[in-house]
């Protein structure tokens, strides 16, 4: 094993440690919980060296971006992609049928254009609904006054759309803790509506109502207030360049 890629594997085994040593603390079974490797800007041969070293399931925020990287790494047969980005409708044909998961789902608008590519290509997508709990004006996500109208939206394509659960993303903040309140109100809003949710297929461990939250900074924090998906790059990767 080359030096760079024996870092690489250390790095990723830290995080899985860390992940374990959260999932013990908060009572939880580390199965519970998958590692979605953030790869946005990384070239595609860093993607396949962290395939192999371990990592399954890897995060993408541009759908062009993850279109070329799912052409060119396509031998890689366990890889499971996850959109993770902004999606917009024209863009959202690079993402159906190749992301296992989208994480991003704010718009009944969305939902629609997703559903008729999902039937066009004969596909079931998995979507979660993005939330911005935080009233931030940069961030995205609809509100949650408006889930209520996505989860109909949802309900209408039952074949075409897979609605697994919920994503958000916090305000940034130097104590991670201050984000756990965002988090335990997206934890209450999926059990409000537990009679919503899909299963999801590719789970570890068998569970309704999937929780996108927590990145390198907070991923521990979000574990602790239930998350099933936690998007972690620097802490893998380590800083991009700007």
């Amino acid at each position: 094993m080359s030096e760079s890629l024996a870092a690489l594997a250390a790095r990723v085994v830290a995080v899985r440690q860390r992940v374990a040593e959260a999932c013990t603390r908060a009572g939880r079974d580390p199965a519970e919980v998958t590692l979605v490797a953030v790869t946005k800007t990384l070239p595609a041969a860093t993607v396949r060296a962290a395939y192999a070293v371990g990592l399954r399931d890897f995060g993408e925020n541009y759908a062009q971006e993850l279109r070329d990287k799912a052409l060119q790494l396509a031998d890689l047969a366990e890889l499971r992609w996850h959109f993770i980005g902004p999606l917009q409708r024209n863009k959202a044909q690079h993402v159906v049928g190749t992301a296992a998961l989208i994480h991003t789902v704010a718009s009944t608008a969305l939902i629609e254009r997703l559903a008729a590519l999902a039937a066009q290509r004969g596909t079931a997508q998995g979507v979660l609904l993005q939330l911005n709990l935080s009233g931030e004006g940069t961030k995205s996500g609809a509100r949650a006054e408006e889930l209520p109208a996505l989860l109909a939206a949802l309900g209408a394509h039952p074949q075409q759309l897979h609605g697994i659960g919920l994503m958000t993303m916090p305000p940034q903040s130097a104590d991670p803790q201050q984000t756990a309140p965002i988090f335990a109100a997206l934890r209450q809003l999926r059990d409000t509506f537990a009679d919503h949710w899909a299963a999801d297929p590719a789970a570890a461990a068998a569970r309704l109502g999937a929780l996108s939250m927590g990145m390198s900074a907070d991923y521990a924090v979000a574990i602790a207030e239930g998350a099933t998906l936690v998007r972690v790059g620097s802490a893998i990767f380590g800083q991009r360049a700007p």
